[in-house]
């Protein structure tokens, strides 16, 4: 079956998923609203909202079952208790993207839907990257300052930016905003973004490179608009920075920690740097430590990416109505976690749903270059269709490089977004197993597979590459491909030993043709950089090693 019809296997999914009005009423239907927010009007005659932003947490506690939806930002902590004593409640609605502060599992057990309005800042967002990029290259703020000490220094020499290349790392939603604005200022865009496909940059007028070395060789100004992954952290340091043209301009507006700072106060000291704009830090707010802070070619602004008027307006106007929304049932955006299954599909393919997002979890962890394709084969006999394991595959491979959570509703929206093309094989035979679900992703590189099955109802992943290996998935996971040679497990045990890392458990694969073997290591904890870059270093057993958090 080829999987062009994704959107058959999506309503399909929402059907096992139970997807219906949270339940019928005759009642008015009430809204709390608990902290401070721009909540505007709502166009519901069956539901009335109360707005008390400054309620205490023992007060919320005792009133909001009375509720059935409750609308918060940060301040409000929706943990456990909290959850547990709103027998009413159906619906948390978070204002904006981050959901820290609400207990998701909890939630979902309590079969208590979560949305969020992720979209509102995207546009203001945008904009503050171009008004540092802009202030920067002209030293705006270096002449206020001046100018307030009753200086008056003309000798200033900014740049234009009309003629120049902008980079872009990230060409989500928010950095093809910025590619859009950069166009209309006259600037060349070209991109980075190992998940977005040449046609979708295509479409937007963005070369898009596949090695971001060879990016950023090219550029006059870079932008980073790429979430904050084991990936992504410190992307941008010294060896990126040589790369650069002499006089290069450096904006951050996405998170701290992408672009490593002391990296940056070098180049801007050595004049490889031009000047720099940040609106996020490592440690927020910045101490007095940080290199960059005394510098008067960056200009800083304290994490206002999303404070602008009309985008705390959206926020506020969005958050409500997708609120009301998932009320009445309708569930098409901002769902952060999945809707509850029925407890008759929870018992028959409950597991296999676990087993699909870890495979996808688990693939994205392992594979290099640019994703084409992902196959699903599912063999043997399932109690039902195992079709919704597609969108879990789905869900679990965007969660590791998305800052927005996916969920079983958008999933397959977002990877069609990213010209990921999907294809899904049924095969009778048993593969050794009763039922075995393979995961192969096709990428520029190569071909890259996961398989699992669930035993006696808990997820197993069964190998890896075509190496069989029996893991529990849980945790931290040294996956190592290695040559097959005596002591080469117990040089890299010597390693994480030393390094005060404890192994609980090891499996081993049989040995391959060529001489090659793969084993895989459960850690108690992850290992440091430092560790990683030794066991790296032992290329005389190591053929690649990859970490794997579960």
């Amino acid at each position: 079956m080829n999987f062009s019809h994704e959107v058959d296997l999506l309503e399909r999914a929402c059907y096992f998923g139970g997807l219906a009005p949270c339940y019928s009423h005759s009642r008015m239907l009430r809204i709390l609203v608990s902290d401070t927010i721009h909540i505007g009007k709502l166009n519901a005659s069956d539901i009335e909202v109360v707005y008390s932003p400054d309620i205490e947490y023992d007060q919320l506690k005792r009133v909001l079952p009375e509720f059935d939806a409750l609308v918060t930002r940060s301040r409000t902590q929706v943990d456990e208790p909290l959850i547990g004593s709103a027998s009413r409640l159906k619906v948390i609605g978070r204002a904006g993207v981050g959901i820290d502060n609400i207990d998701i599992e909890a939630a979902s057990r309590h079969g208590i839907i979560v949305v969020n309005a992720p979209e509102a800042n995207n546009i203001s967002a945008a904009e503050l990257a171009i008004a540092l990029m802009l202030n920067a290259v002209r030293g705006v703020s270096q002449s206020d300052r001046m100018i307030r000490k009753g200086i008056w220094d003309r000798h200033f020499l900014g740049r234009e930016v009309n003629g120049s290349c902008l980079g872009i790392v990230g060409l989500g939603r928010i950095g093809s905003l910025v590619s859009q604005r950069a166009q209309a200022l006259g600037m060349t865009v070209i991109a980075y973004d190992p998940y977005v496909s040449h046609r979708r940059a295509e479409q937007i007028d963005v070369v898009l490179y596949d090695d971001l070395h060879e990016m950023l060789s090219r550029i006059d100004i870079l932008t980073v608009h790429t979430p904050l992954t084991k990936e992504t952290t410190g992307i941008i340091g010294p060896a990126e920075f040589n790369l650069m043209r002499e006089g290069v301009v450096v904006v951050n507006a996405a998170r701290g920690g992408i672009v490593q700072e002391k990296a940056l106060a070098s180049a801007l000291e050595e004049g490889k740097v031009f000047a720099a704009g940040l609106d996020v830090f490592v440690t927020e707010p910045p101490n007095t430590n940080n290199p960059l802070i005394g510098r008067t070619d960056v200009v800083f602004t304290a994490h206002l990416g999303a404070n602008t008027t009309q985008a705390q307006e959206r926020i506020g106007a969005e958050i409500l109505e997708r609120t009301a929304r998932a009320l009445h049932g309708e569930l098409s955006q901002g769902l952060v976690n999945a809707p509850a299954l029925d407890p008759n599909v929870i018992s028959a393919l409950g597991g296999h749903l676990r087993l699909g997002e870890i495979l996808g979890k688990t693939i994205a962890q392992l594979v290099d270059g640019r994703v084409n394709r992902i196959e699903v084969e599912f063999s043997g006999n399932f109690p039902l269709d195992p079709d919704p394991v597609v969108v879990a595959v789905t869900k679990g491979f965007l969660e590791v490089f998305l800052d927005e959570a996916p969920n079983y509703i958008n999933a397959m929206s977002i990877a069609r977004e990213r010209h990921i093309s999907f294809s899904v094989i049924s095969d009778p035979e048993s593969r050794g197993y009763t039922n075995h679900i393979l995961v192969s992703v096709l990428t520029g590189v190569g071909r890259t597979s996961v398989s699992g099955t669930v035993l006696e109802g808990d997820p197993r992943i069964v190998s890896v590459d075509d190496y069989p290996l029996e893991i529990r998935p849980e945790g931290t996971l040294l996956i190592c491909r290695n040559y097959d040679r005596p002591g080469a497990v117990g040089r890299i045990g010597t390693v994480l030993g030393d390094a005060g890392v404890n192994i609980n458990n090891m499996q081993l694969s049989r040995v391959d043709q060529d001489g090659s073997a793969m084993f895989a290591l459960s850690l108690d904890q992850l290992p440091g950089e430092p560790v990683l870059n030794v066991l790296n270093n032992l290329s005389d057993v190591i053929q690649s090693l990859r970490v794997v958090q579960l």
